[in-house]
């Protein structure tokens, strides 16, 4: 924890130095950051997920309650996800300065796609499924916000339980069925912050964002690795016309290791009740010993947030690429083809829609366990997206993403790019 410390601090000052900037080089904001729109959805909202399944989300929400700033959600995952949660955001301790939020979600069986090799030199079709039960997860937030939203400091902590269940073959077929798994339980703690040099918060369209986040979690057992992650998220917003914007985002995250956990494939094995040494069939013992590769990779390099999935690479799956160090670079194209204040009330919605929007965008990164060999093989994606933007805060979006591995589609709530 104190090496994470150490680490995020000069980037603290940097950030809080460059807020108090004089405001004449700032954007003005095009609204009032505070005053939200109230509204409410109650709908069954369909997702895709790129490499974790589809299905439908019944979701009800109440959006700034009471000409407040907070919101309060309930929804349960139908489909290949199975379960429930709830939360509620934008709780104002201190008015516009302190602001918490909590979520909790149990999620009975999530099947992940679970790539038998680390790094970027991976193939498409070597896989296997992992499915995980009776997952449990908590998380707090407190944002401490200055200078109209222009800088933000945040605590958040989540813990997160789950059961290995077995591992699979890409059709379905048992590799391992884990006999009497074990639950572990994982917790992370962060803290970052935010320089936000734009012209609005929740949908900029001019200026700068700069996120810096420092993420520890702490070893789950002596066999357990002990790390800490540094995130640092940068995007300029260059004003195309009158209500368009071109968006360019770059990103870096590292693991730093303070010490290796578990390498011993006999232990691990032992650890995960897996007995691949009992397994008959030839290509299903390799994968197994596959997935015990991996776990010694992870406790001796640490693991960063992956690409692929709904913000980063989205034409790959999601985890497709996993490793210790990611570099990434991706531009988009906003073009709001209406720029409106328009309510809708449909019985099971209300809110404002505030803008349709039409995205092109183009991603290319990298991901590896040792630091020298970043950038040396890059993957990338290209596509186009469609979102309705809402006064609520709200932002529904679908992207059709096309790279070489072929074309996935996404749907879901939210920008990409956005680390907190």
């Amino acid at each position: 924890m104190k090496a994470l410390a150490r680490s995020f601090f000069p980037f603290l000052i940097f950030t809080f130095v460059m807020s108090t900037f004089s405001e004449a080089y700032l954007p003005e904001r095009r609204r009032d950051q505070f005053k939200g729109t109230p509204g409410y959805y109650i709908a069954p909202i369909p997702y895709r997920l790129t490499g974790i399944g589809e299905g439908v989300i019944l979701l009800g929400a109440a959006l700034n309650i009471m000409d407040t700033n907070t919101d309060a959600y309930g929804f349960a995952f139908t489909g290949d996800l199975e379960g429930f949660g709830a939360g509620v955001l934008d709780i104002h301790l201190i008015p516009e300065t302190l602001i918490l939020g909590a979520t909790t979600e149990r999620i009975n069986r999530a099947t992940l796609t679970s790539y038998t090799k680390r790094g970027m030199d991976t193939d498409k079709n070597d896989y296997t499924l992992i499915e995980l039960g009776d997952i449990e997860f908590n998380l707090a937030r407190l944002t401490a916000t200055f200078f109209d939203r222009r800088f933000e400091i945040y605590g958040m902590g989540y813990e997160v339980s789950s059961a290995l269940k077995n591992i699979r073959e890409p059709d379905g077929a048992i590799i391992v069925d884990v006999q009497d798994p074990k639950r572990e339980t994982g917790q992370n703690t962060s803290i970052g912050t935010r320089l936000d040099l734009t012209d609005d918060y929740q949908d900029p369209r001019k200026g700068v964002r700069l996120d810096i986040s420092s993420a520890w979690s702490p070893p789950k057992s002596s066999s357990s690795p002990d790390y800490y992650i540094m995130d640092y998220n940068a995007t300029a917003f260059i004003p195309m016309g009158k209500r368009s914007t071109w968006a360019f985002n770059y990103f870096r995250s590292d693991a730093y290791v303070m010490r290796t956990g578990e390498t011993d494939r006999t232990k691990i094995d032992e650890e995960l009740g897996l007995d691949c040494g009992t397994i008959v069939d030839p290509v299903d013992q390799k994968r197994c010993n596959q997935f015990i590769d991996n776990t010694i990779a992870a406790n001796t390099y640490g693991t960063v947030g992956s690409l692929g999935g709904t913000s980063r690479l989205r034409s790959y799956s999601h985890d497709r690429y996993s490793g210790a160090h990611s570099l990434f670079y991706g531009t988009e194209f906003r073009w709001n083809i209406t720029e409106e204040s328009a309510p809708f009330n449909i019985i099971i919605m209300k809110d404002v829609r505030t803008a349709l929007q039409l995205a092109y965008f183009y991603e290319t990164g990298s991901i590896v366990d040792k630091l020298e060999e970043l950038g040396g093989i890059m993957r990338s994606s290209y596509g186009a997206g469609f979102r309705i933007v809402t006064a609520s805060g709200l932002v529904f979006r679908a992207d059709v993403a096309n790279g070489s591995e072929g074309v996935e589609t996404t749907m879901i709530i939210g920008y990409p790019w956005e680390i907190f």
